[in-house]
């Protein structure tokens, strides 16, 4: 199973989207709550290439990007694939 890493912040409708497609997908990934001003967002913009928004999603590494991006990914047929890697 691939590793999962979600920045987010609370309350953040875009992040429950995000992480409840992965939920109905049945994979497990690390959440990081990243909130304005944190050591953790700095660390989602430096490995996002200076994107600030949340949530910013990688797996296995690779930088997925936010909500749409996971979304239309999903929708295009190249999320399960990565999924199942």
């Amino acid at each position: 199973m691939p590793e999962i890493v979600i920045y987010t912040q609370p309350w953040c409708p875009y992040c429950m989207r995000a992480k409840a497609l992965l939920d109905n997908k049945g994979v497990a990934y690390t959440e990081i709550d990243a909130r304005h001003g944190t050591p953790e967002r700095e660390e989602s913009r430096a490995r996002s290439g200076g994107l600030t928004s949340v949530p910013q999603i990688f797996i296995d590494g690779r930088h997925i990007g936010g909500c749409d991006d996971i979304m239309a990914l999903d929708r295009a047929g190249g999320l399960d694939p990565l999924l199942a890697a």
